[in-house]
């Protein structure tokens, strides 16, 4: 629900100067999550498969450095990465504290974000992607950031919806620190954290992520997401976005009912140890033949925005990648579904668009119907429709006469999921 708050957003005074004080601190934080969880992460992947010679910024992507390594090594990451996500998450849930989500802490006021159980998770998260798991990074910068804002507010003696505000606020700094897009992790705050507008707000997740942006472009450098060509928008692209909407939404629907198949039969005690091992071997053997497997999905959406893989190598590779966000989520394992939801989008639009183009008197470029698949399919399932199209903006700087084709895609596949989404629950109720 959006509402304006009454209270103006530039207060004066000592509660002013404190609130303002933590909405630096959550930048700085998000900032440096990112830049440290970052660092890890490359850290880890070039040790497991061998590649960019301990460079924190290097010319080899992961996908390339994972088609380069020898497909027995790939195997033998992935069990390597079971036994640390069985290990590791039964662990943490046998004699750590009850994790608690951002999102449960932003709505329940009480709930506090355990630290030590959220560092540990975090990690755990950031090793395993590394490693080759399908989850996506984006969610341990988010704990770290929110975690140590938590406390920052909590010294500083701010009020509950002041605090709400920052650690919402340092979630969505360490979103724009790791991906580089400040104005998506503002717009991430107040549409998926926070769920409501106010200047108040608004000016806050402006400044923490404008301030973690800036701190890790220092150090990761200024580079965007993903390098596409120059493209020409068609007409036959905004029909096929008005047709194609509709079906990813429906797609979309039924991706997050099995999410939450899976993370509802996921294991908590010490079956999470063989799961993880049977799933991880199953996606590792599946890379050996199908490296872009591997990783939270990035590699597959580069490719499909390059269009450097043809129709039936798409259509596997998004069956592939269903299967391994399933079942490692069943298996028990934990991460984001941004980038894999990018992914899976990415990989389905372009095989409806190699199928439009096989009809169409006018070709498109099938990165095109890569780039809005992407965006639609990311809106409808992680339910940030605005926060979807900036964020595909910010990931690729494609130029603007490609946002009505987005725009139409994302209106097309919300809706549908919406109403999907309502008509189960009628069915369900009744």
């Amino acid at each position: 629900m959006m509402s304006d708050e009454p209270a103006p957003p530039l207060q004066t005074g000592r509660a002013s100067w404190r609130l303002w004080l933590a909405v630096l601190a959550a930048g700085v934080t998000g900032g440096l999550a990112g830049i440290s969880l970052v660092g890890l992460l490359r850290f880890v992947q070039h040790l497991a498969y061998g590649y960019g010679g301990g460079h924190l910024i290097s010319p080899v992507s992961f996908l390339q450095g994972v088609t380069a390594a020898s497909p027995l090594r790939r195997w033998l990451v992935m069990v390597c990465c079971g036994v640390v996500a069985g290990a590791g998450w039964w662990a943490l849930r046998r004699f750590g504290r009850p994790l608690v989500g951002i999102s449960r802490t932003l709505t329940e006021g009480g709930a506090e974000l355990p630290a030590g159980s959220t560092l540990i998770h975090a990690l755990l998260q950031v090793v395993t992607v590394a490693l080759g798991s399908p989850l996506g990074r984006e969610v341990a910068p988010r704990e770290v950031a929110a975690v140590a804002t938590q406390a920052v507010a909590d010294r500083l003696g701010l009020a509950a919806d002041e605090r709400r505000i920052v650690v919402a606020c340092a979630a969505g700094a360490g979103l724009a620190a790791v991906y580089n897009v400040p104005l998506g992790g503002a717009l991430f705050v107040l549409e998926s954290l926070l769920l409501s507008f106010s200047w108040r707000g608004a000016l806050c997740a402006l400044a923490s992520s404008a301030i973690a942006a800036a701190l890790a472009e220092m150090v990761l450098g200024h580079g965007w997401q993903y390098h596409i060509p120059a493209w020409s928008s068609t007409h036959g692209l905004l029909w096929w976005s008005l047709l194609v909407g509709p079906v990813l939404g429906l797609a979309a629907a039924e991706f997050n009912r099995l999410i939450d198949w899976a993370r509802h039969r996921a294991p908590t005690d010490g079956r999470v140890l063989p799961w993880s091992l049977g799933v991880f071997g199953v996606i590792g053997l599946c890379g050996m033949v199908y490296p872009q497997v591997l990783g939270n999905g990035r590699g597959p959406v580069a490719e499909s925005f390059g269009a450097c893989i043809g129709l039936q190598l798409a259509v596997t590779l998004l069956l592939l990648k269903l299967f391994a966000v399933g079942a490692a989520l069943r298996a028990g394992a934990g991460g984001g579904l941004l980038t894999p939801s990018l992914a899976i989008g990415a990989l389905a639009g372009l095989v409806l668009g190699l199928l439009w183009n096989a009809v169409s008197p006018v070709p498109t470029a099938a990165g095109a119907f890569a780039l809005v698949g992407g965006c639609a399919f990311l809106a409808a399932s992680r339910k940030m429709p605005v926060t979807a199209l900036v964020l595909s903006l910010e990931f690729t700087h494609v130029g603007y006469d490609f946002l009505v084709p987005m725009m139409v895609a994302v209106v097309g596949a919300c809706l549908v999921r919406h109403l999907y989404a309502r008509a189960g629950a009628r069915a369900a109720a009744g």
